[in-house]
């Protein structure tokens, strides 16, 4: 399987953590490009962004239409109905990148993911069922895609993550995100989560205290 292209960012020349950012449906991986300078983050975080493009597929809650998207939605619903073997190729590609990174020299515990949406439900099962311990885990708008495909890996247990809802979100209801947060708490994570008023998309409030979280761990 091919490596997923991608558009990096990095804070320092030699970055000592490494961020793995997954869009939304439709989207691409510059749709979040312009957060890195809204983090303002201090020059010893030492961060290297990368934000990949998933692949085009059609997607049939949409008509059929080809476009961007992790895994095929089958029905835009509260359940969200999906193509589940397109998840589990899209978590092989995001551990690909992992892998990738560490062999640029980035232990597996300075890895962080995160994701959007479509892309945040691909960075749960990505970080979730990995081996290795990992530095964190970013989930915004987004869901538990299939809690049947959850392993649950023991070396993440302790994972820093912090989950980020929209209250007026019409496209994933905030139902779904705190769903994933008791999951992920009935069995023994320490999720942090937080309610923004805002609709489907990051605001100033949300991007100031990812800042932060993402200041706790890399500094």
């Amino acid at each position: 399987m091919p490596l997923l292209d991608y558009y990096e960012v990095t804070t320092q020349p030699d970055a000592r953590f490494s961020l793995i950012w997954l869009h939304g449906l439709g989207a691409d991986g510059y749709d979040f490009s312009d957060v890195v300078p809204a983090l303002n983050l201090p020059a010893e975080a030492g961060i290297r962004f990368i934000f990949p493009h998933a692949p085009e597929i059609p997607v049939t809650a949409n008509g059929g239409y080809i476009m961007r998207a992790w895994y095929d939605i089958l029905e835009f619903s509260a359940e969200r109905r999906i193509n589940s073997d397109h998840l589990r190729e899209s978590v092989q590609m995001v551990w690909e990148l992992i892998e990738q990174q560490h062999a640029l020299g980035i232990p597996y515990e300075n890895i962080i993911l995160a994701g959007f949406s479509q892309g945040g439900a691909v960075a749960y099962q990505a970080a979730l069922n990995f081996p290795h311990r990992l530095g964190g885990l970013l989930a915004m708008s987004t869901y538990i895609a299939d809690t049947t495909l959850l392993d649950y890996q023991n070396a993440n247990i302790g994972l820093p993550i912090l989950i980020q809802h929209g209250s007026f979100d019409p496209v994933v209801i905030e139902e779904m995100g705190i769903r994933a947060c008791q999951t992920l708490r009935q069995k023994g994570y320490r999720a942090d989560y937080q309610t923004y008023p805002a609709e489907h998309h990051l605001c100033p409030q949300q991007i100031s205290r990812i800042s932060e979280w993402l200041q706790d761990i890399c500094i």
